[in-house]
């Protein structure tokens, strides 16, 4: 066994001549793992509003969607024959949106209108998300609209009315004619078939779904799309169809998958993720600078420890690497003590909710989610190792040279 290694251990473990040793050493290790702890359990629970929005938003985004590098819209034509033969792909639905002003009874409200075919339900997994109504959207005479929760609150709609909903869009590339500004505006009417909750504000408060067909007619598009969606059967890899359909549609489209379609969101929750730990490893270190109190203490305490060992023939580095290693065992105890207790905290919050998020229908769930990832345990435990050597290092190699020459 390693000689500083074996007398740090003994130092550790052993009861020192002055009771205050001890105490300070106990706090040094209690100070390293509870910021070991709040680290694992802060991760955590971004860990868990990151997958929380990833299953909100997988209710409504397909797994790959096709979008044009240039303007708004692109004729699919070409591209979705090629597509459909690829044998990993099981759905591939057309959708076409832009911005319309509904007029449900004398109250109006602005909306995000996606037209959408007639596969685009099964590919998102739609009728999930439908609180009341049904998914049809137009049987042999009326067309029908599926409405987020907040427009529907909005301008007060009730699923199964009567009264049909007129949504209005500017012609396309027409001027506004001011002796008839009517002539200027795409007009139709729809039915309301059912309203859906993704829980997400940039869905539930501003989308709308129509047949596509009645879209192209409201904003004078023949074939024209804004974005394919793809559904691909169970099993096969998508970073290696994302790459094959990239191929297929060339440099004049995107072809995302979930995450880019919500980019910005999730660069979001990973910068807030990593300014967590950063300001943790803060805490951290000033918490690491407890076992230099605890070193010096007990490098005090062992002065007649030290000339035994130079008497043994140890030399001053040697003697060094005891309290050195002494440091870093510190913090081996704290780092091991904070992962396992935020692992039992989190393991807690899985099965039982301690911590609730509140009451109402604010919140899509009642307690605050939790997900550990085994490889932020891994990066966690190697931070507060490395924190812990360097803060060891130049205060060990100091006090040696006071109290050791």
């Amino acid at each position: 066994m390693n000689f500083p290694f074996y007398i740090a251990k003994r130092y550790l473990f052993s009861k020192k001549s002055h009771n205050a040793v001890n105490i300070i050493s106990i706090v040094a290790i209690c100070g390293v793992s509870v910021a070991t702890m709040a680290t694992v359990c802060s991760l955590s629970v971004l860990n868990g509003f990151r997958g929380l929005m990833e299953e909100m938003f997988s209710a409504f985004d397909p797994e790959l969607r096709i979008t044009s590098v240039e303007g708004k819209t692109f004729n699919p034509e070409a591209l979705v024959g090629e597509i459909r033969a690829l044998p990993d792909v099981e759905l591939i639905a057309e959708s076409l949106e832009d911005n319309v002003m509904v007029n449900y009874r004398g109250r109006q409200g602005l909306a995000i209108l996606k037209g959408v075919s007639d596969d685009f339900i099964s590919i998102a997994d739609f009728a999930s998300t439908l609180i009341d109504g049904d998914t049809v959207l137009k049987d042999g005479v009326n067309n029908f609209t599926l409405l987020g929760i907040g427009i529907a609150r909005n301008i007060g709609v009730n699923t199964g009315s009567v009264y049909p909903m007129e949504i209005n869009a500017p012609r396309r590339g027409a001027g506004v004619n001011l002796s008839n500004p009517l002539s200027s505006i795409n007009r139709e009417y729809v039915y309301i078939g059912g309203v859906f909750s993704v829980k997400q504000a940039v869905y539930d408060e501003n989308y709308m779904l129509v047949p596509i067909r009645l879209a192209r007619n409201l904003f004078d598009c023949e074939k024209e799309v804004s974005a394919l969606e793809i559904k691909l059967k169970t099993g096969a890899s998508l970073k290696e169809m994302q790459a094959k359909i990239q191929r297929i549609s060339g440099n004049a489209c995107y072809v995302k998958d979930r995450y880019r379609q919500q980019e910005d969101t999730y660069k979001m929750v990973n910068i807030e993720k990593w300014a967590t730990f950063l300001i943790l490893t803060f805490i951290l270190l000033i918490a690491a600078f407890n076992i230099v109190g605890s070193l010096s203490m007990l490098i005090v305490d062992k002065q007649a420890d030290v000339i035994t060992l130079r008497s043994l023939g140890a030399d001053n580095r040697m003697i060094s690497g005891v309290f050195l290693f002494e440091g870093c065992m510190i913090s081996t105890f704290g780092a091991v003590l904070g992962i396992v207790a935020g692992l039992l905290l989190c393991l807690g919050q899985q099965h039982f909710g301690w911590l609730r998020l509140g009451t109402g229908d604010h919140f899509s769930v009642a307690a605050y989610p939790v997900i550990v990832f085994p490889s932020d345990l891994l990066f966690i435990l190697l931070t507060v190792l490395t924190v812990g050597f360097f803060a060891v290092l130049y205060p060990v190699r100091y006090l040696a040279r006071k109290w050791l020459a």
